[in-house]
């Protein structure tokens, strides 16, 4: 297991202000300050794949990473203006950087043709982390992980990163001065500067307990613009409301089936970006459908095929690849300004599901 001994120099720029800070607070001052930091950090020829660093700022998190992993370590990147945030990934298939995006929790394609700059911090901080695992190597190295974000997207975001990395087959290494990831995170290593002292033992995340209610249609105000397709919502659909931690975090849409009685058709389900990446929207979706004896759902969104994929409530029963349907109703509607919505739906691959 490697040992990291780290040196950390910094100049004296002497002046008059800094004479008086020094006789003011008896402040040594010398031609060069120093400060040494000593670690052990697993070994990339060992067993594991997700490892984070953790401490208060200034107990060299920092300066170990740079000096054990100079190649992987990684920063947030900047962006272009005016560019859309796909536009902002190095060059590669479409599908490719969409799939990064999904993989970290950002299922929101809508989001997708927006520049970087507005979107929110929590929308950012996963951005940041679809970049870095797209474009980097075997192994990442993300520093100030969860610095600009608040605490749930800190949680919910690690989550969905862990999942991710794990499915990817790929290594991470979280640098972050937040001890309140470390459960959701789930990292086969942890190594505290604040001690420091390495721990070699996986922890599990805390369970997530969603309440579902049901809900008028006023609550769709709040997932509207997340949804990959319309922001409509047929007035006479049966809405329910999922909620974590008293926050709004998944809506469903139920409809009658036309021409089958007794059946009903999923006709909307989002997660809120927020809660995106661990498996909300599968759950709310289950929740719900379990209420009606039988259900179905279409849908063309890639995290929602897979999901249902590997779900043994679900049976896939048809699998449309050329999304024609689906594209002819899309250029029938009209945008806020009355001209026809622009769409390039032809040829996505839209599929059935029922409840089994």
């Amino acid at each position: 297991m490697p040992r990291v001994d780290v040196v950390v120099r910094c100049p004296l720029h002497d002046s008059f202000r800094v004479q008086q800070v020094a006789g003011m607070f008896d402040v040594p001052l010398a031609a060069e300050q120093t400060e040494r930091f000593t670690a052990e950090i697993p070994g990339l020829d060992e067993a594991w794949d997700i490892g984070l660093v953790v401490g208060p700022s200034g107990s060299g998190k920092t300066a170990i990473a740079r000096r054990q992993w100079p190649q992987a370590y990684t920063i947030s990147r900047s962006w272009p203006e005016h560019r859309a945030l796909v536009d902002g990934f190095a060059a590669g298939p479409i599908k490719h950087i969409t799939a990064a995006l999904t993989a970290v929790g950002f299922s929101s394609p809508p989001h997708w043709v927006k520049p970087y700059q507005v979107l929110s911090n929590g929308e950012r901080f996963r951005c940041d982390l679809a970049r870095a695992i797209l474009e980097g190597g075997d192994l990442v190295v993300f520093d100030e992980v969860t610095s600009v974000v608040d605490r749930t997207v800190a949680r919910i975001g690690s989550a969905a990163v862990a999942k991710a990395i794990r499915r990817m087959g790929r290594r991470f290494v979280a640098i972050s001065c937040h001890y309140d990831i470390v459960r959701w995170l789930e990292p086969d290593w942890v190594l505290d500067m604040q001690r420091p002292a390495l721990q070699r033992r996986r922890l599990r995340r805390p369970s997530l307990r969603m309440d579902i209610y049901r809900s008028d249609a006023s609550a769709w105000a709040m997932f509207a613009k997340h949804h990959y397709l319309s922001s409509g919502l047929n007035r006479t659909a049966h809405c329910y409301l999922g909620v974590i931690a008293g926050q709004p975090a998944a809506f469903c849409a139920v409809l009658p089936l036309i021409g089958f009685a007794g059946r009903r058709r999923i006709s909307r389900i989002v997660v809120r970006p927020d809660f995106q990446g661990v498996g909300v929207g599968r759950a709310a979706l289950n929740a719900v459908a379990a209420m009606y004896p039988r259900i179905s759902i279409t849908t063309g969104h890639p995290a929602m095929i897979m999901a249902l994929n590997g779900d043994t409530n679900w049976k896939c029963t048809s699998v449309k690849k050329t999304g024609f349907a689906a594209h002819t109703a899309a250029t029938r509607r009209k945008s806020s300004t009355g001209g026809p919505v622009r769409t390039t739906s032809r040829g996505r691959v839209v599929c059935s599901f029922e409840r089994t």
